[in-house]
């Protein structure tokens, strides 16, 4: 005899103050709708969390239903359907609050850099912010998170002080380098498999102001811009961050006309410190190729989606990306020909970045970030629209499986479509296995998966 889920459905929605929904209620797809919607999610139950509460209540009652727990805020990293989950929707958390005196913000669940950094300035603060200011702040720093203060700063992950985390019992901890000092390690860096982060305490750092946006070469230079750009950023200071990007751009009237339907090579770059200083170490570049558009300047922190000019409108997306140990002309080569002008590829983006700097760096506090020891990250996306959408999959994998012979691992914020093997490559044997321990001691029934993400079967 089996008992109907409905009634303890209902038990669960007397237990919150957000949504309880079914995928036969009329507001569902909007509560999972995600920015990545080349999938659409089907948990079997969305909760729609308000506070930590009812993250506990929906944890507790997905275990005693055998169900995995699933969390998204913004759904940018979304790569399944998340079918037969519990998924806790937290995009109503969104309180930031800044304690000027510590340099500190404590961040809900699903509040988005946005909030952060215009919170921030008028104190004269930053957050270590990603490329895009519409990416919700708690799944970019468990995933360690790099942006244009990074080379300088650190990952993002390195500035957590403490966080308020919901484990697979229930249980609502409230931990640091105090307390659960192995779930800290582990969560700052393994980002998955360990908990619900319900808020997060976050160093700021001062920084008002800094140089930087970007400049567009034409496909046809993409050789020159490239090879010139890989000899280029690693001399670099630490006060500098630069990537490179091949972008093939629709015919759509909110870009300039000049980039309208291109393919385009976008140098980007930001300098924190003087303006003339950065002028100098930019000029270089700015040599190489005729430029489409120029729009280097100095600017607010606030302006710091002027760097990338990341999309903000949710689009299908295929990913996959990978680090490289060092960049050769060869290299270069193999790119252009898995994904430039000539290549018959459709793929919108091949962005190259460097890394280095504070990157290289151990964190004050130790934790789980990986990649530490690489020298350039590469992100591949392809948008599944329109004729080219069924090879688009497969051209990615192709500018990935170009890039093979100079690898070296991953990154977990940008692992996309990536394999658990992949995954896990990002960490050494001995990482693994504390991973992997951290998540059987808080999560022993693995309601949130860690079992499959860091274990290493044979």
């Amino acid at each position: 005899m089996t008992t109907s889920l409905a009634p303890t459905i209902d038990d669960l929605a007397l237990e919150v103050t957000g949504p309880v929904m079914t995928p036969e209620n009329p507001d569902y797809a909007a509560e999972v709708a995600a920015f990545n919607v080349a999938y659409t999610p089907r948990p079997a139950v969305v909760v729609g969390a308000t506070d930590t509460a009812d993250i506990a209540a929906a944890v507790r009652w997905a275990a005693a239903s055998g169900l995995r727990v699933a969390v998204q805020a913004t759904g940018h990293g979304l790569t399944s359907d998340l079918s037969g989950t519990v998924l806790i929707s937290t995009r109503r958390l969104t309180d930031v609050s800044i304690d000027p005196a510590a340099a500190t913000a404590a961040v809900g669940a699903g509040a988005r850099w946005r909030a952060v950094i215009d919170a921030a300035a008028p104190f004269g603060l930053a957050p270590l912010n990603g490329s895009s200011s519409a990416v919700g702040v708690v799944g970019y720093t468990l995933g360690g998170g790099i942006g244009l203060l990074s080379r300088r700063y650190g990952f993002a992950a390195d500035h957590v002080r403490s966080l308020t985390v919901v484990t697979a019992d229930g249980r609502i901890r409230n931990v640091d380098g105090d307390h659960d000092p192995d779930l800290f390690w582990a969560i700052r860096g393994g980002k998955v498999g360990f908990g619900v982060v319900a808020q997060l305490q976050i160093g700021l750092v001062p920084v008002t102001r800094f140089f930087g946006g970007g400049v567009y070469f034409a496909g046809a230079d993409a050789a020159t811009v490239l090879h010139a750009w890989r000899s280029w950023a690693p001399t670099l200071p630490h006060e500098s961050t630069t990537s490179v990007a091949l972008l093939r751009l629709p015919v759509d009237p909110q870009l300039p006309p000049p980039l309208q339907g291109q393919l385009v090579v976008h140098l980007r770059y930001a300098h924190i410190g003087d303006a003339a200083a950065a002028e100098r170490l930019i000029a270089p570049m700015r040599a190489v190729a005729p430029a489409i558009i120029d729009a280097l300047g100095e600017l607010p922190y606030p302006a710091v989606d002027a760097v990338h000019m990341d999309p903000t409108t949710p689009m299908p997306c295929y990913d996959h990306g990978l680090t490289l140990r060092e960049l050769t002309d060869a290299s270069i080569e193999a790119l252009l020909a898995a994904a430039g002008a000539e290549s018959g590829s459709a793929v919108t983006m091949t962005e190259i970045r460097l890394l280095g700097g504070k990157l290289a760096s151990a964190a004050a506090s130790p934790n789980a970030v990986a990649g530490r020891d690489a020298a350039f990250a590469v992100y591949v996306l392809g948008v599944l629209a329109g004729p080219p959408a069924p090879m688009i999959p497969g051209q990615v994998e192709a500018v990935v499986g170009a890039l093979t012979p100079w690898r070296a691992s991953t990154l977990a914020n940008f692992s996309g479509h990536g394999s658990p093997a992949e995954f896990r490559a990002q960490w050494t044997s001995d990482q693994l296995r504390r991973l992997a321990g951290t998540a059987r001691q808080y999560d022993p029934q693995n309601v949130f998966g860690g079992r499959e993400v860091f274990t290493v079967t044979a």
